[in-house]
């Protein structure tokens, strides 16, 4: 069964860095564009970043640029968010999910991503 799982999740303070990897499993992950978004208690999913499957296309949220980086190993079925210069704000479960169609422009709607790993915890204290 296809299927997304995160992981690299904590507790750390502000100013250290997290990198959560999602690994993919089945035939779910070939060419196809990766997300990761991001949900904190009481506000909506909201957009992360994504790659596409050769990596020559990278986007990124607003409030994340310049502080995560996304990347993939296609051979190893993972994709990685490393998040530096992390901050209270960023506290959230944070979901990677793989789009509905191998074409994608960089839409920051969830409703264009289909398959959706279970979350991982990253908790930023002050």
């Amino acid at each position: 069964q296809a299927q997304l799982v995160e992981s690299g999740g904590g507790l750390v303070q502000a100013g250290d860095s997290l990198r959560l990897s999602c690994a993919a499993s089945g035939s779910m992950f070939n060419n196809y564009p990766i997300g990761w978004f991001r949900q904190a208690p009481g506000k909506e999913r909201e957009f992360v970043a994504a790659i596409n499957w050769s990596s020559t296309m990278k986007y990124y949220g607003d409030s994340v640029k310049g502080r995560f980086s996304i990347s993939r190993d296609n051979a190893k079925d993972t994709v990685f968010l490393q998040m530096n210069s992390l901050k209270p704000e960023d506290t959230a479960v944070y979901y990677c999910a793989r789009t509905f169609h191998p074409s994608y422009s960089g839409s920051h709607d969830s409703g264009d991503f289909g398959l959706w790993g279970q979350g991982t915890q990253v908790t930023v204290s002050s």
